[in-house]
């Protein structure tokens, strides 16, 4: 059963895809009807997903223009603006209960990729200022176009070392609200596509390849998640007076419990797990900072 998006989601209630086809043609080809005459598009072909999530940007979220190649991870809009949505519910505890709004709210994104959604969600959103990260250049490239064609207030900063995650990116003056992260889930090439067998299996669809779209620094890393957001808490300590909370989507339940354990060997540490909808699909934020304040 599908799972609800945040309250606050413009998407809560699906979206009209008449209308976007009518402000985003390049919908238009890929409208079909469904076996009950519904009109819907094709979920399992990459063209139509993509074309729909830019109509998405372009008429709900008011960008000038949104595109990436082909061969990049393509967002699906709506659950990714649940991520900004459930880390301006963090924000607002502290808040005195207000999610906060404008350019005073900087977030940092490890790993934006081509698409910049994230950073692109909470401007749109909520009117933040981010610094998006990427390790791969044509990504970083790609990112930067969308945010200065856009007039986005986000800067972008290559991380050059496949060692470090904030060790490179957080400079000496830098101070974010929050930080985000959809890290790469799994620890190899072939990880990646037996999980594409199976993704294509569930849904009924005969298998054709390797072919849902993304780079390797998108789908996998040495090690997996649970490498990925070790070395993140690991080197987050280091900066834990330059950022708010730190935060990353886990998509393994059963990493969790390791990672809140790793978390526990610092004393001044807090940690929340707040519950995320993606899909069919039910993910977890962690998230965690330091208490710095006297005793």
């Amino acid at each position: 059963m599908e799972k609800k998006h945040h309250p606050r989601n413009i998407h809560l209630n699906g979206y009209n895809l008449a209308k976007l086809a009518k402000f985003s043609p390049t919908l238009t080809p890929y409208l079909i009807k469904n076996e009950f005459g519904n009109t819907t598009i094709d979920f399992c072909d990459s063209k139509a997903v993509k074309a729909l999530n830019q109509a998405l940007l372009v008429v709900d979220y008011q960008l000038l223009v949104w595109d990436i190649p082909d061969t990049n991870l393509c967002p699906a809009v709506p659950g990714r603006a649940d991520l900004i949505h459930t880390l301006a519910d963090l924000l607002a505890e502290q808040n005195n209960g207000d999610v906060p709004t404008g350019k005073n709210t900087h977030l940092l994104d490890i790993g934006t990729g081509a698409s910049l959604i994230y950073p692109i969600l909470a401007n749109k959103i909520y009117g933040w200022k981010a610094v998006a990260t990427d390790i791969d250049l044509n990504s970083i490239k790609q990112a930067k176009n969308l945010a200065q064609f856009n007039k986005l207030p986000v800067k972008l900063r290559q991380q050059k070392s496949t060692d470090n995650i904030f060790h490179g990116v957080i400079n000496a003056n830098d101070f974010f609200d929050i930080t985000c992260c959809n890290p790469p889930f799994h620890s190899s090439l072939d990880n990646a596509e037996k999980a594409n067998q199976r993704k294509w299996k569930n849904l009924s669809h005969e298998n054709k390849g390797f072919n849902f779209s993304g780079q390797k620094a998108e789908l996998w890393c040495e090690g997996g998640e649970i490498a990925f957001l070790t070395t993140m808490i690991n080197q987050s300590v280091d900066y834990q007076d330059q950022v708010g909370w730190f935060t990353s989507l886990v998509s393994k339940k059963e990493n969790l419990p390791k990672l809140k354990s790793q978390l526990s060997r610092f004393t001044n540490s807090e940690v929340k797990v707040m519950p995320l909808a993606h899909g069919q699909k039910v993910m977890h934020v962690l998230c965690w900072r330091f208490n710095n304040s006297p005793t």
